[in-house]
């Protein structure tokens, strides 16, 4: 991962030059000609760290570029959404954040957050959930429909002698057990959380109970509650040297845990983030409605997605009417690669 990374950074430029090329010139298309231009037939599905920028600052080839993807009136020239596996944030925090970067006006709907797919998991929405992460938890949570979530903190307050294993946080005396906690009806894990041993012990605690953590059941229920999940990233890159733990990690620990305890294997209802399928159709669905709130009539026909972890092949069938999806994905060197179709 670490000399993944390190190529990125390496081949980044020459990356952003191609990139930049496609742009100026796919579908006959002379961007800096000053000729009439018809509407564009292809999109960008933009991955952001390691390739737009690396921790706060923006790789300087990827600005470059994007003085050909946009017009003299600051507005793509093209449909392009930018996709992360971070989820700590809200959608417009993270599309200003890259808007001062670019230097152009970043919408909010242009950004795909690991979470953003779960928008589709309607009948979820109204289920009583357990979310775990960091950051605006319970606004990302309800931005994507969840309209009834309990936080790890908010659960903990409830049963304070759930959580053991720091010392300082025990509580000093024996609280009343409660019996007006209403039931949880699932896990929504938005991102890898701070004090990992305080949520990875509420999950499996519901889990266990069957979404009465404050029970016991003489054995675990299976199939248990469902489970949402975003970013199985094992690791990202920082700053640092190396590579950071990702929401992945938090992920095979609970995975690890679970099948420890019960012999049975974690299940998950759903989970998104890149290199789901389920993000990359949403992101076609955003591109495609982009362009028809630009007006523009030509069916998108190719799909460009730029980064370092598009390793998933896309089986749309053509005769389904969805566009061909190419890569520029790294290994030793950046490349063209057809996915499908």
């Amino acid at each position: 991962m670490a000399a993944l990374c390190e190529a990125a950074a390496r081949w980044a430029p020459g990356l952003w030059r191609r990139a930049a090329r496609a742009a100026a010139g796919l579908g006959g298309r002379r961007f800096g000609s000053g000729g009439a231009q018809g509407p564009p037939t292809f999109g960008f599905l933009l991955d952001i760290d390691g390739v737009l920028v690396r921790g706060h600052s923006i790789i300087p080839a990827a600005r470059e570029a994007f003085r050909r993807l946009v017009s003299p009136q600051g507005q793509l020239r093209v449909p392009v959404v930018f996709v992360t596996n971070a989820g700590n944030m809200l959608q417009h925090s993270r599309a200003r954040e890259l808007s001062a970067l670019l230097g152009f006006q970043v919408e909010p709907d242009q950004v795909i957050l690991a979470h953003s797919p779960m928008k589709l998991f309607s009948q979820h929405h109204e289920r009583r959930l357990l979310v775990s992460g960091q950051g605006p938890l319970v606004e990302n949570a309800r931005a994507l429909g969840f309209k009834h979530v309990v936080t790890v903190d908010e659960l903990r307050a409830a049963f304070p002698v759930l959580d053991m294993v720091d010392l300082e946080r025990r509580p000093k005396t024996t609280p009343l057990p409660r019996n007006d906690f209403p039931a949880i009806e699932g896990v929504l894990l938005l991102g890898e959380p701070v004090r990992w041993e305080t949520s990875l012990q509420l999950i499996m605690d519901v889990l266990l109970s069957d979404g009465n953590p404050g029970t016991s059941l003489a054995s675990a229920p299976y199939p248990h509650l469902p489970v949402l999940a975003s970013n199985v990233d094992l690791l990202w890159m920082a700053e640092a040297k190396m590579p950071r733990f990702g929401h992945g990690t938090f992920l095979l620990c609970l995975e690890a845990i679970y099948r420890k305890v019960t012999g049975r294997e974690l299940r998950y209802e759903g989970l998104t983030g890149k290199p789901s399928i389920l993000t990359y159709r949403y992101a076609e669905d955003l591109l495609r409605r982009q362009a028809a709130q630009r007006g523009w009539a030509a069916p998108i026909r190719n799909l460009y997605a730029v980064g370092s972890i598009w390793n998933v092949k896309v089986p749309w069938e053509k005769d389904c009417g969805q566009a061909v999806w190419v890569t520029l994905r790294l290994r030793e060197r950046w490349h063209l690669t057809p996915v499908s179709c």
